[in-house]
């Protein structure tokens, strides 16, 4: 797709998981080094792989392939790939979540991870102009037991993180679990989201809100089944972490063109846009925003306004949020010709 950085708008990317940016050429290369042997038949009938059902079949193939992730090198090539891509798509700053236990489990130690993934952040800036900061997601199929043992390490070697989320299958996995990690984590001065009202129903994203204190919603699209429930995130500037692409492929919502997205504008809430797991629906940050401006027949001032809820709703510094918001006013007025 496009990489063309003239067509949407300069941005923050909030709500993608470094997992998720595995593209299948980077998975052989990875293979190849590690001599890991891969169940496809060759790189077409990976691709081939990429239909989903529902978000459980899409996690099935997504926690497969972490299997060529084992060295700090290769986290750190694979956050680096999505950083120049991610650059290329104009996108200045990113709150980027990894799945700590989804590699613990396969025996890739803490450290190696965090090692490997830190260093391609401590170059993201000179290399890429880019900001980072790193959110640790727990996965809520797993024991809150577990994540609360996960934190605890991650704090006890200071891993860098700016903060914590939850994410995996909703289904049954209510965040009311985790209250005890996300205590730990606000205590520490960490930053929360939890991704909510993706699958699971309009109730989680109040729960999450409520019982863990939530700063952001993942995804949160469900929401809108709920009026007093939009009401309230429209008045208490609630930000939603939409990911379009990644809700038709997952089955979330028919089509774009079904998209809630649009109403959601309306009902006064804050809407980003983002790119999910991008290797695996169909797009970066960019091609979601040019997915909405062809349906919904959005232009620069529609995009800007989007862009421009990504850097307020940041965990980007102060002054990087107002770079951002700089760069987007400079934009919308080139885009439309003033």
């Amino acid at each position: 797709m496009s990489t063309d950085r003239h067509d949407t708008p300069p941005c923050a990317e909030l709500h993608v998981h470094v997992e998720g940016t595995l593209e299948p050429d980077l998975i052989y290369a990875l293979a190849e080094r590690n001599a890991v042997a891969l169940p496809y038949r060759d790189i077409d009938d990976l691709r081939r792989r990429y239909e989903f059902e529902d978000l459980s079949s899409f996690l099935d193939l997504y926690y497969a392939n972490m299997a060529v992730l084992q060295t700090a090198d290769d986290f750190a090539d694979l956050a680096t790939a999505y950083f120049a891509r991610a650059a290329a798509g104009g996108v200045r700053h990113v709150d980027l979540f990894f799945d700590p236990q989804a590699h613990l489990v396969r025996g890739v130690a803490l450290a190696t991870v965090v090692e490997g993934l830190g260093r391609a952040i401590d170059e993201a800036a000179e290399r890429f102009d880019l900001t980072v900061g790193l959110i640790a997601c727990f996965l809520r199929d797993r024991s809150p037991e577990e994540a609360l043992a996960v934190l605890r390490d991650l704090l006890s070697m200071d891993a860098g993180i700016i903060g914590v989320g939850l994410d995996s299958a909703e289904r049954g996995n209510p965040p009311a679990l985790f209250e005890e990690v996300f205590a730990l984590a606000a205590a520490n001065g960490l930053r929360r989201v939890a991704h909510a009202g993706e699958e699971g129903p309009a109730a989680y994203v109040a729960e999450a809100l409520d019982v863990l204190g939530i700063e952001r919603v993942d995804h949160g699209i469900r929401s809108i089944e709920d009026p007093r429930l939009l009401a309230r995130l429209a008045a208490e500037g609630v930000a939603l972490t939409v990911c379009p692409l990644s809700n038709v492929r997952l089955r979330a919502v028919a089509t774009m063109a079904d998209h809630p997205l649009p109403q959601l504008i309306a009902a006064g809430v804050r809407v980003t846009v983002n790119s999910d797991d991008p290797a695996y629906f169909g797009g970066y940050v960019d091609d979601n925003y040019r997915a909405l401006a062809d349906v919904f027949g959005w232009g620069p001032a529609e995009l800007a306004a989007l862009a421009r809820h990504s850097a307020t709703a940041s965990f980007a510094s102060p002054e990087g949020r107002q770079r951002l918001l700089d760069e987007i006013d400079e934009w919308e007025r080139r885009a439309v010709g003033v």
